[in-house]
């Protein structure tokens, strides 16, 4: 085994250019494949990961910027199911300048263990100082904040602007960039309005969730503010919807990326092993058998196309995980990242190139007679 891997170590160093050439576009087209394959991957499990979730938004059926009076609080709380009512509203505050805006909310201290599952810190900070506020990971590292520092932020919608303490941190939510702060901070602020944009309400059993909003949207049915409640799976999907036909082209293009290297790829086998008639017909003469000379020549095709594989899932992987350190840069899509089962998927792919793109010219190399074969030399 030792020997017959030295000597297709040889036979690739004899053609340096152009299997490094070869390596490259291999590397370059699964690398495009594990990165497009990886979106509708990373929508399926968003989608899963909410499926059972027991949440619920409530928003006003005429849109966010007609908000929901806070009255309505206790009328869902009362709801068979409901265990957990949480009011929100939208604060869009600018930092810095207006590039720096990113979403500002405020919802109620004591309901923050409403999104305990989102990665809180601070928690306990956050309901005692009226203050305080959390900060999302990607928001931290854009502004370089910090847990302690004040920040203030101007009002866009409101004519009014909120001096807030970083008490925690928020590391899943749902969004990259993004604030929480205290209702009745908000409320003093404005000079209590008494709104919500949402109620975020929590029900005991995810299987109730259809059932618990049916029941909101018909105690508020032909009020002044009629709602239009979704689960929070159902708020993820339709968000996702926006993006589906881009990740099913992104499927496609995927997969026509690597025919088109496969085709590239079965052609430079073709012609490296045309070249080489001379020296199987040589090593069949000595005594080589047929299916070492079948193996050795795809073993070398095999060994480019996985280096080529390699190199485009390390690209792919790096990659988002950079992306990662500027949360902004992939928006909704932070946490996409190059699943384990799409680099498995890649390189069994690389592996397929490699053998199919080598296997029937080498095949039918290897077959073919001693004579006939050094008839055919040039």
């Amino acid at each position: 085994m030792t020997k017959y891997l030295t000597l297709i170590f040889k036979n690739l160093l004899r053609s340096k250019r152009r299997n490094i050439l070869t390596i490259l576009s291999i590397a370059v087209s699964l690398f495009i494949f594990s990165v497009l394959v990886s979106l509708p991957t990373f929508a399926n499990q968003m989608l899963a990961d909410t499926t059972s979730s027991v949440r619920i938004i409530c928003r006003t059926k005429m849109g966010l910027a007609y908000p929901l009076p806070v009255a309505y609080k206790p009328k869902i709380a009362a709801i068979p199911h409901v265990v957990a009512v949480a009011p929100l509203v939208i604060y869009g505050g600018i930092y810095h300048e207006v590039s720096d805006q990113f979403p500002s909310v405020a919802t109620e201290a004591a309901q923050i263990d409403m999104w305990s599952d989102w990665g809180l810190t601070g928690v306990d900070e956050f309901k005692k100082i009226k203050t305080a506020c959390l900060v999302a990971e990607g928001t931290m590292r854009r502004f370089n904040l910090h847990v302690g520092q004040q920040i203030q932020l101007r009002g866009t919608v409101y004519p009014f602007n909120v001096t807030l303490t970083i008490v925690g941190t928020i590391d899943k939510g749902p969004v990259p960039s993004f604030l929480i702060f205290r209702h009745d901070y908000f409320e003093e602020a404005a000079g209590s309005p008494g709104i919500a944009h949402e109620f975020w309400v929590r029900v005991d059993d995810s299987r109730v969730v259809p059932e618990v909003c049916a029941a909101l949207d018909n105690q508020f049915a032909n009020s002044s503010a009629e709602t239009r409640s979704v689960s929070e799976a159902a708020a993820i999907g339709g968000i996702l919807g926006r993006y589906r036909i881009f990740m099913k082209l992104a499927e496609f293009l995927g997969l026509v990326a690597v025919v088109a290297i496969g085709l590239v790829a079965a052609n430079t086998a073709a012609m490296s092993i045309r070249e080489r008639r001379s020296e199987i017909a040589v090593m069949r003469s000595i005594g080589f058998p047929s299916g070492v000379i079948l193996s050795l020549l795809v073993g070398e095709s095999m060994i480019v196309a996985l280096s080529g594989g390699v190199i485009g899932c390390g690209v792919a992987f790096g990659l988002f995980k950079v992306f990662a350190l500027n949360a902004d840069a992939l928006g909704p899509f932070v946490s996409l990242h190059v699943p384990p089962f799409v680099l498995a998927e890649t390189l069994a792919v690389a592996a397929l190139i490699g053998l199919f793109s080598a296997y029937v010219p080498a095949r039918a190399a290897a077959k073919r007679s001693i004579v006939e074969t050094l008839r055919l030399v040039d």
